[in-house]
């Protein structure tokens, strides 16, 4: 329940913030893609920076958090693991 209650105030939160500068919604598709982008980098944030606080560097931080899989997941030429690549090979 948390969870729905955090939702919607983050909801109203991009409401106002869409108001206040002046973009209706729904948001043009530009607009709306760049705010969900966003929104992906946001999440990223905190996993993030704890890491660095810990003492880690940015690059080791972020590979640490998964961030590339998760915002940007399975790249177009990304390896397949072997055993996924022997099940779909035609017999």
């Amino acid at each position: 329940m948390k969870s729905y209650v955090l939702s919607l105030l983050a909801g109203v939160l991009a409401g106002v913030v869409y108001h206040t500068i002046g973009v209706q919604s729904p948001a043009p598709p530009t607009i709306a893609l760049v705010g969900l982008l966003g929104m992906l980098a946001g999440e990223q944030i905190l996993p993030v920076a704890r890491r660095m606080f810990s003492g880690l560097k940015l690059n080791t931080a972020w590979r640490e958090a998964k961030c590339s899989q998760h915002m940007f997941g399975a790249l177009p030429g990304a390896h397949v693991p072997d055993a996924t690549a022997k099940e779909r090979r035609p017999s």
